[in-house]
């Protein structure tokens, strides 16, 4: 999946459109991410415990991954994620390769 958690993101379709946010969590398995103040749902709770309140809570839910794109912290725009494979060096002085996300527009790392 090309969105990971703490991704800066902005929602390009669904009754969010526009909305900036970040990443709160993601599920790979289901194609599905949760982003800070999109899709606000209501949920009705019960109380736990016999001092702690119930009520109505506002939380977000998961929406589509492929309902946001990826912004740039170069850059600022809304990206497709592309990647590169880049030699890295590590401690014991080896060297390896990795693959990390860049930005399409501007070649600056994500990650």
């Amino acid at each position: 999946m090309f969105v990971k958690a703490k991704d800066q993101v902005v929602v390009i379709s669904g009754k969010d459109k526009g909305a900036k946010g970040k990443v709160v969590a993601a599920a790979p398995k289901t194609g599905k991410v949760v982003v800070e103040g999109v899709a606000m749902v209501t949920k009705h709770q019960k109380s736990k415990q016999q001092g702690q309140p119930g009520g109505i809570i506002k939380k977000e839910a998961f929406i589509d991954a492929s309902n946001v794109m990826v912004i740039c912290p170069k850059c600022g725009k809304a990206i497709r994620v592309g990647h590169k494979v880049v030699e890295v060096t590590g401690k014991d002085g080896k060297a390896s390769k990795k693959n990390v996300r860049v930005c399409p527009k501007c070649g600056a790392q994500i990650d």
